[in-house]
This record gives structure tokens, sequence and C-alpha cells, in this order.
């Protein structure tokens, strides 16, 4: 499966709509235009009326399936965007030109909010080139150092993404630096106790083995290489990283060095949460909005 794949479900999925806060950004209509001119989704678009109006008209966007809703603020923008899908106006949240923490308290809001009681986390879905399936990568902007029941929420995340876009029972590899339980890493202990977890049916839809080293959760022949036999390794569809530096690494890694292409989301809130920075490609922008699509409830 492509990360194209997701543009035509996506787009299978008529009338979803995503809610945008603070949507006066260049970037952010690049975006809206290329997802409305694939028909992935409709759009309500909170901020400065006249400044939106300006730079839809700018990017030749149809305005058809397009809302502009103003709002005064960017604390505004947010508590609107996710109020609409609180009231199912709208399917998905995304993030315009407005600060991460001022989009995540609106999310977090307890009376207008999206709260579900779960750990929020990052789900990044990657297509590897010569790789023949998607590696999903999880916590590589949230967590920061989670514990072992923050990393079940985590991989419980994980799963429900994974299992929208088709991936049945995925195979969730704990990474360590090492193989082996090591008392003095506590990521090995951590892994450990998940794979337990998952077979004592407190993690469920999923399989999970760890401790593993990235190599051999991705390579069946570096498994084989080191003797380790299991249902994972080799063949992981889900690497849960130990630490958020540990995710940032892999994340940029897979992009830069291995030219990957990347769609992501929040996950763990009532709706996904789409969070892109200037620094994501339009491409990637378009790939999260189709993830965010095809993992809406």
């Amino acid at each position: 499966m492509k990360l194209d794949d997701l543009l035509t479900k996506a787009a299978q999925l008529e009338g979803k709509t995503v809610a945008v806060a603070q949507a006066e950004d260049e970037e952010v209509i690049e975006a809206v235009k290329a997802a409305r001119e694939r028909q992935i989704a409709n759009f309500l678009l909170f901020g400065d009326e006249e400044k939106i109006h300006h730079l839809l008209k700018a990017k030749g966007v149809q305005e058809e399936g397009v809302t502009v809703v103003h709002t005064t603020s960017k604390e505004m923008s947010a508590q609107q965007a996710v109020k609409a899908v609180q009231q199912k106006d709208a399917d998905v949240v995304m993030k315009g030109n407005v600060p991460t923490a001022t989009i995540l308290k609106a999310v977090l809001n307890k009376e207008h909010g999206l709260r579900t009681g779960n750990v929020l986390s990052h789900v990044a879905v990657f297509e590897v080139p010569d790789y023949d399936r998607f590696i999903i990568v999880t916590d590589a902007a949230m967590n920061i150092a989670p514990d072992l029941q923050q990393k079940a929420q985590i991989v419980s995340n994980a799963v429900d993404i994974a299992t929208s876009i088709g991936i049945d029972t995925p195979k969730v590899a704990p990474i360590a630096a090492v193989e082996t339980v090591n008392p003095a890493m506590q990521a090995t202990l951590d892994a450990a106790a998940l794979a337990q977890m998952n077979a004592r049916g407190q993690i469920k839809n999923c399989i999970i083995d760890g401790p593993l080293a990235l190599d051999n959760a991705v390579s069946i022949k570096a498994a084989e290489h080191k003797g380790i036999t299991s249902e994972v390794a080799g063949d992981a569809d889900i690497l849960l990283v130990p630490v958020i530096e540990a995710g940032n690494i892999l994340y940029k890694s897979l992009i830069y060095f291995a030219k990957a292409k990347v769609g992501a989301v929040i996950a763990g809130a009532k709706a996904p949460i789409v969070l892109t920075s200037r620094a994501d490609s339009a491409e990637s922008k378009l790939y999260s909005l189709a993830l965010a699509i095809c993992s809406a409830k």
C-alpha cells in the first residue's frame, strides 16, 4: 500500500469536513487547495475572514466545499475549530497559523474539548522506498519520556490508526538498543512488560514482541542472524520508540536519509488532529490530511 492509496480512500469517504484553526496562512491554503482538488474533504476555515478570502483567491481555490468563519484571535480560532468537531460539524481538527500549545489547550478543554482520558500521541505513517509495507513510528513529537502505562496507550493509539488504514492486527515492536532484557535499560523492561500485557489481553488488537533492536524489528535477515524467532521480528508494522529523542531522530532520518514520504496525526482524542509544521512539505500535509480523514470515527 502507498500513501497515494490513502488519498484515494479518503476521497471515497464522502462528506468529511476538516476544521482549520487560524487558516490565514499560505501553506495552509495550499494544502486546502490540494485536498479540494482531490475531493478529500470539505473545509471550515476559522480566522480573519478578509485575509482568508484574499488567500483563497490568490491561490485559485474554488470556494465550493469551503466555508470561512470570522474569528478575532488565535485562541478563538482554536476554540471554534475544536467546538466544530465536538458538535459534529467537522470530523478533523487541523492546526493553521496558531501555536501548538494553543490548539492543544482547546482540545483538552474540559467542557468543549475532545478529551477521552487517554494520552495524546503522535502517529507517523511512512512509505519508505524499496520497503514492502508502511512503517508506523510513535511517538516522535508529543510524549517526552512516557512511562509504561503511557506507552500502552501510545500503542493503542497507533493500533487504532493502523487498523483504520487497513492493517489488521498490526505487529508492534517496542524498540531498544538491544533485543534482550537488561535491568539497567528501562526501555527493555518496558518492552518486555508491554509484550506480556499484550499476551494477557491488556493491550488488544495487535501482536507485541520486544525488546527488539531496530534492525531485527524490520529485517527478517537481521532477526534470523540473531536467532530471534517471533511473529513480530523482521515484520513489524509499528515501531514504538522509548523516548521522544529517539523518535525525532528516527522520523527525520527516514525523511532526510531514506527519502521516505510521511503522513502524521495526533491520536487519542475524540477526533484526529493534524499538527503540521512549516518544515513539512505540501505533499506531507496532504498525506496527513488523508490519514486523518481515513482514521476519523
